[in-house]
């Protein structure tokens, strides 16, 4: 029997009542309505909870879980995809935003040419919620070697297909989980394609942590050594070069 729910939609959240009424509005604006947005929140401080729970009440494709002690935002996020019902897999941050035709748009891509993996360009902004007029562009396809590289894939921005691939989860690592569930999904799979026109928003914060990815690099290490399992050298090797186009970057 097919699944009534289209796409389910994974949100991990934490202390974030200053922007998480703006990404559920995005997600209730899209165009496809058939989704759930399942929120876990890991153990907030503030009123996220709360200010999740109003919509809820209005909105049944809304419900939100809590964590019963701090774990971070990789149990957060597999928490939601293992209560999941939808054969999409969508993933937003509690502070960043869509456009409307977004999952419409990739999702019917995704069809169309039977992609199992899909991502798009985006419009970075600022705290505020002004576009700075930079785009993260997206490449137009990807395997294990590409993504061994970079995390060339905004999580705002992905959506994978469970009938084609299944249920696959984030390692239990504090960051970077993200590009580790795209290593892996590239090895199950080459069908990683991305769409060209910008259909999310990332919001670029002033304490974000990644947006100082030279401090990342202890989690490039955790990846190639802990996660796929790399030899100390061909480990220092990938994270040379990380850090190299990464200075290179910088410098232009």
């Amino acid at each position: 029997m097919q699944n009534s729910i289209e796409v389910s939609i994974i949100t991990p959240t934490y202390n974030s009542q200053d922007f998480i009424a703006s990404t559920i509005e995005s997600v209730q604006s899209q165009t496809l309505k058939n989704w759930e947005l399942i929120i876990t929140d890991d153990c907030s401080t503030d009123n996220t909870v709360e200010l999740i729970r109003k919509y809820s009440i209005h909105d049944q494709r809304i419900r939100v879980e809590q964590l019963k002690k701090n774990m971070g935002a990789d149990y957060a996020r597999n928490n939601s995809i293992k209560l999941a019902k939808g054969r999409f897999i969508a993933f937003i941050d509690a502070d960043d935003l869509w456009l409307p035709h977004k999952l419409k748009s990739q999702i019917q891509f995704m069809r169309e040419n039977r992609v199992d993996l899909s991502y798009s360009s985006y419009y970075q902004i600022d705290e505020s919620g002004k576009r700075n007029g930079k785009i993260i562009k997206a490449k137009n396809s990807l395997d294990y070697h590409d993504l061994l590289k970079n995390n060339y894939i905004g999580c705002l921005t992905a959506i994978y297909d469970t009938q084609r691939i299944g249920k696959v989860y984030m390692p239990n690592i504090r960051k970077r989980q993200d590009w580790a569930l795209w290593l892996k999904i590239s090895k199950l799979t080459d069908k990683l394609q991305g769409v060209e026109e910008p259909l999310a928003e990332y919001r670029v914060r002033n304490e974000s942590i990644s947006s100082r990815k030279i401090n990342l690099l202890k989690y490039n290490w955790k990846i190639y050594r802990d996660v796929e399992r790399f030899p100390r050298f061909k480990s220092l090797a990938l994270l040379t070069r990380f850090l190299f186009y990464f200075l290179i970057k910088k410098i232009n």
